[in-house]
């Protein structure tokens, strides 16, 4: 899997959309815009790079546990990870930080991924709120796509191809009963299903 994949296959967009050619191109076109839209919407991607490497990250000292903590981009796993700290504005990051822990402490167990670091007053390396000053290290990603992330990608992609034969905007038949406007927003079941995989916030890396 590979960072900010395609969240569904052309062949389970054409089953979903009763089409009968999966390789149609204007079905690839619609799973690659639908799974964009899913992690603007979600303000994460849920794939994973193929090795760990380094993004850069600034600490935030927060009162209420009196600790220096880092959010960082999503992270399922603890394999190779490793924090580092540029304690003199060289951009050596020389300093190692391994006092730390990951939050939301329960995250593992619900199957969801770690996006915060906070580091452990027990430290003998501390950091500060220098910019991009905190090095991490990591295999960052989802360990698989969610189902709902799934479902969510036909759903908007199904919308996309429906638009096509709607080029001003309006589908149905106003006769029948069955016209809809489809506006410039994200499908409305599309923000249901993904409203408990949205992050608070965007984590931008340099």
């Amino acid at each position: 899997m590979a960072w900010a994949p395609d969240y569904c296959t052309a062949e389970e967009l054409a089953a979903f959309v009763r089409h009968g050619d999966a390789t149609d191109a204007r079905l690839a076109l619609a799973i690659a815009a639908a799974s964009r839209a899913v992690d603007k919407a979600a303000r994460r991607q849920f794939g994973a790079v193929a090795a760990a490497e380094a993004r850069y990250y600034t600490a935030r000292w927060d009162a209420l546990t009196s600790r220096w903590t880092v959010a960082i981009d999503d992270l399922m796993t603890t394999t190779d990870l490793a924090v580092a700290f540029d304690s003199d504005g060289d951009e050596t990051y020389a300093d190692t930080i391994t006092a730390h822990t990951l939050r939301n402490r329960n995250a593992a167990a619900e199957g969801r991924p770690w996006t915060e670091l906070a580091i452990l007053s027990t430290s003998d390396v501390q950091p500060t709120d220098a910019p991009d000053a905190v090095r991490v290290t990591a295999v960052w990603g989802w360990s698989a796509v969610p189902d709902a992330v799934k479902q969510a990608t036909l759903l908007q992609a199904s919308r996309l191809l429906v638009r096509r034969d709607s080029p001003y905007g309006v589908a149905g038949s106003p006769e029948a009963g069955t016209e809809i406007r489809l506006l410039e927003r994200l499908d409305p079941d599309v923000a249901v299903v993904l409203a408990p995989y949205r992050r608070r916030r965007k984590v931008v890396f340099a």
